[in-house]
């Protein structure tokens, strides 16, 4: 697992390690059952703060996404499709969302915006 901490993002280091681990959970490269490096071992390798580390794992297991077994370490919850499936849709209308403003400058209709996603479908 794979974990940049940007110092020039806007977001605190614990949401980008929240957001990180929780993409590699929903993208499928962290699987259930997977156990999470610890959190004194993540903290040492991204060279930030243990109370860092804790609160980005604290959120991830309150949001049901890892669990944590005393004296084992941190792992992978069984995943809930219907959550997976919400945090995606969040996602897609994000993204919507933003092609619309940007479709709204540019003058194009919604049918516009339409036939080019079924071309780009086709072309897939």
């Amino acid at each position: 697992m794979n974990i940049i901490i940007r110092n020039s993002n806007n977001q605190p280091i614990y949401a980008q390690i929240y957001t990180q681990i929780k993409d590699h959970i929903l993208n499928g490269s962290l699987q259930e059952g997977d156990m999470l490096p610890s959190i004194r071992n993540l903290a040492k390798d991204l060279r930030i703060s243990v109370i860092t580390t804790k609160r980005a794992y604290d959120e991830l297991e309150r949001e049901g996404f890892i669990h944590t077994v005393a004296g084992k370490g941190c792992f992978v919850a069984s995943t809930n499709l219907e959550l997976i499936r919400e945090e995606n849709f969040k996602k897609i209308e994000a993204h919507m969302q933003a092609i619309r403003q940007l479709a709204r400058i540019c003058g194009l209709t919604n049918e516009e915006l339409i036939e080019m996603f079924q071309i780009l479908e086709v072309e897939e």
